[in-house]
């Protein structure tokens, strides 16, 4: 545990001095984030933050390799190699849309692209447990595994891509993923099912120390995006820490087959690591397929977007982000540590009930606000209906009036 936490403070030290050079360079070649409707940033901002997130990375992965207890880890895999590769080509994309914009065919064929080369690299999903109908473990080849490797990377990039809209928010959702992944990962070492010195371990710390360490130039209020460079790196090492750390383990030999929770983890853990990116995601390919518009056109309807629209401030949406993140990730993996004991579940859902009161609570506070101004406005009405001098007014407008004389009316032409 200790090398892991030199690795990763090492990359988090190596990104944050390398942020402030970073943002330097991108004002001087024009790498800068314009306002536009959706945004919520109010100044053009400099991104191209992923690049000195990537330094970071390659900074931890050096580290490791010169520690004992972790050079085990590149002796009997080449998936860090892999995702350090491929991070390296994704970042450089990246780096590209953040300069001239490219389009979203030529982004997606990059981000295959990269996907392709850490899947030849040796990062690629082999077991697949579905609990159903008796199915079991599924053993995946090359022709089911390789694709299936792909979609995920491709799918969770732009799920990291689309959450990246508020200052700090792809950065720490990103941190609380890669900590939960690591402490899983570290975990299945323990328990004597893989080396405690392992590639997913390696990766998911090497990536919470980038983005910690970006996190402060980051939070609200921005001094750097992270841009496309950052976002789709974040995004492709979540996808192989998945594969590597679930995707090659076959669930049957974690626990009892009689017992279905043991069996479901390696499925359920990456689902609940990435659900706040994913279900944004899916909510906006829905939403805007619906619509008859493309599934990457842009619009203001994502989650960060709804909890501005409740009341929220931007920090304090953020943080809610956080919250959501955090306990739905690192719940997940208390289940997989403890078995999902009566504690862990009683805690679990009481923060779930917490957390459901806390992004409700704008909106019950301007209803509540706005039934007490109701309620005050009827209380004068009825006062000023009750008042003596209402009814008098009341009484004298009601009264029989003589009628008035009307004059005559005079013929046109005619002279009196």
């Amino acid at each position: 545990m200790r090398e892991y936490a030199v690795v990763l403070l090492a990359a988090a030290l190596v990104t944050f001095l390398a942020t402030p050079v970073v943002r330097v360079a991108a004002v001087r070649f024009r790498v800068m984030a314009a306002v536009r409707d959706r945004d919520v940033h109010v100044i053009p901002t400099p991104r191209g933050g992923g690049v000195a997130m990537y330094l970071g990375v390659a900074a931890g992965v050096l580290v490791a390799s010169q520690l004992p207890s972790l050079q085990r880890s590149f002796e009997f895999s080449t998936q860090t190699i892999a995702v350090l590769v491929a991070g390296g080509l994704i970042c450089a994309l990246g780096v590209l849309d953040d300069r001239f914009g490219l389009d979203a065919l030529t982004k997606l064929t990059g981000q295959i692209a990269a996907a392709g080369v850490m899947v030849l690299l040796g990062v690629q999903l082999a077991y697949v447990f579905l609990p159903v109908a008796d199915i079991g473990t599924l053993s995946l080849g090359p022709d089911v595994g390789v694709p299936a490797t792909i979609l995920l990377t491709v799918l969770t990039v732009n799920a990291l891509n689309f959450i990246d809209g508020l200052d700090g928010l792809a950065a720490g959702v990103s941190a609380i993923a890669a900590l939960a992944f690591f402490a899983y990962s570290y975990h299945l070492g323990l328990v004597g099912f893989d080396d405690v010195a392992s590639a997913p371990a390696l990766i998911t710390a090497v990536l919470a120390g980038s983005c910690l360490g970006f996190l402060p130039h980051n939070f609200s209020p921005a001094r750097i995006f992270m841009g496309d460079s950052g976002s789709m790196l974040v995004g492709l090492m979540l996808s192989a820490a998945a594969v590597s750390a679930t995707g090659q383990t076959d669930s049957q030999t974690l626990g009892s087959a009689a017992s279905l929770l043991p069996l479901t983890l390696p499925l359920l853990v990456p689902i609940a690591v990435l659900f706040i990116p994913f279900i944004d995601l899916l909510m906006a390919v829905v939403r805007r397929t619906r619509r008859g518009r493309s599934p990457f056109s842009p619009d203001k309807m994502h989650l960060h977007h709804r909890l501005l629209s409740i009341g929220h401030s931007h920090r304090r949406a953020v943080l809610i982000m956080y919250f959501w993140a955090a306990l739905l990730s690192f719940g997940a993996v208390a289940l997989s540590i403890t078995g999902g004991t009566v504690e862990v579940l009683v805690i679990v859902g009481a923060l779930l009930v917490v957390g459901v009161v806390v992004v409700l609570s704008p909106r019950a506070r301007r209803a509540a606000i706005a039934a007490r101004e109701a309620e005050l406005a009827a209380m004068k009405e009825r006062s000023r209906a009750a008042h003596p001098a209402s009814r008098a007014v009341r009484d004298g407008a009601g009264a029989t009036r003589p009628p008035t004389p009307v004059a005559p009316s005079t013929p046109a032409g005619v002279r009196r």
